[in-house]
């Protein structure tokens, strides 16, 4: 089944089932108002969510209406927790290359990771607003998963059964601001400003055989200023597959019924499939040239972030936001 969250006025929206075209949609109030309610009662929520979910998909829900995207917040708005994985090797490798540093030979065996902020996601269609280009305004197209609870030191496997949904997500970057703050040995915040995420979040079987072993084996769009700039393949070079990042985010601490767990920039050796970021490309250009030409993101740019299954469709709906300045609220209003 395929979900998402409708804005309503309030911070977590309602909670609506979509169709698998993603072409319709019902609201679910009639048993839950929030996903966060679903993730929290699974076992009993979800197959009530997907009965309806499959009289949606034979045309047989009464009070189905026309499913936009521009409504959606994201699936979850906000979230327990938001923990990033770098699990595309490929692009630390060439990301240090870059600047002349090596990969440490752990990086290969224990997942690079960082806790970013959850209080407040963006919707697939709502603008990335910084206060200065200057910033190094960058998109980061990923695939990120929803979980359930997993208890404190769960294996990979026993972490995969966790999963409950799929999505993408645009883990917008600050590149600028980065080497500062990761100077000072505390990792990001400033240089991580809000993620955005997919209209729709699935159920691992709505990816039939493109999801196994922890990823999903599937090409991530990315289209930057109506430039097609990245077509990567999820799936074989994702070094750490979901399960593992699960894990490794757990192995001291339990996690809990509603925890993002994000890929890392998608990337692929093969350069000739583009790239999922920027810095990648400012990266390729470094080492093939010695110094990067292609510019940050401006005010007025647009970033589209897609995946499309067998059949041409796409999945989870697209991320699609442009980029805009940030203008401080006038004084007494929120």
């Amino acid at each position: 089944m395929k979900l998402a969250t409708y804005k309503d006025g309030s911070r977590d929206g309602q909670l609506v089932v979509v169709s698998r075209d993603l072409s319709s949609a019902h609201y679910a109030s009639g048993i839950a108002t929030r996903l966060q309610q679903v993730l929290d009662d699974w076992n009993f929520l979800s197959p009530q969510l997907q009965e309806l979910s499959q009289t949606l998909n034979h045309g047989k829900a009464r009070h189905a209406f026309p499913f936009d995207p521009r409504m959606c917040m994201a699936p979850l708005p906000r979230a327990f927790q938001w923990a990033d994985g770098s699990a595309f090797i490929n692009h630390v490798e060439l990301v240090r290359k870059a600047r002349g540093a090596e990969v440490p030979p752990s990086f290969y065996t224990d997942p690079l990771m960082y806790q970013g902020g959850s209080d407040d996601f963006l919707g697939p269609c709502d603008d990335v607003v910084c206060p200065s280009e200057d910033f190094g305004i960058d998109f980061e197209a990923e695939v990120a998963v929803v979980t359930g609870d997993v208890a404190m030191g769960a294996s990979a496997d026993e972490a995969l059964e966790s999963v409950r949904l799929l999505m993408l997500a645009n883990d917008v970057s600050l590149r600028n601001l980065i080497p500062p703050e990761l100077a000072k040995g505390f990792g990001f915040l400033q240089s991580k400003p809000a993620t955005a995420f997919s209209p729709v979040a699935a159920t691992p079987d709505e990816l039939g055989e493109h999801w196994r072993g922890g990823r999903v084996h599937l090409n991530l769009e990315s289209v930057w200023n109506g430039t097609r700039v990245g077509l990567c393949d999820a799936g074989p070079e994702m070094t750490f597959h979901f399960g593992e990042l699960i894990a490794h985010l757990g192995k001291t601490r339990n996690v809990r019924a509603g925890s993002i767990v994000g890929s890392g920039t998608v990337s692929n050796k093969d350069w000739s499939r583009g790239y999922s970021c920027i810095a990648e490309k400012r990266a390729i250009e470094t080492i093939e040239g010695g110094a990067p030409k292609t510019e940050f993101m401006k005010f007025g740019d647009t970033i589209r972030i897609d995946m499309k299954g067998a059949d041409g469709l796409s999945l989870f709906g697209s991320i699609d936001q442009r980029v805009s300045a940030y203008g401080r609220p006038e004084a007494g209003r929120q």
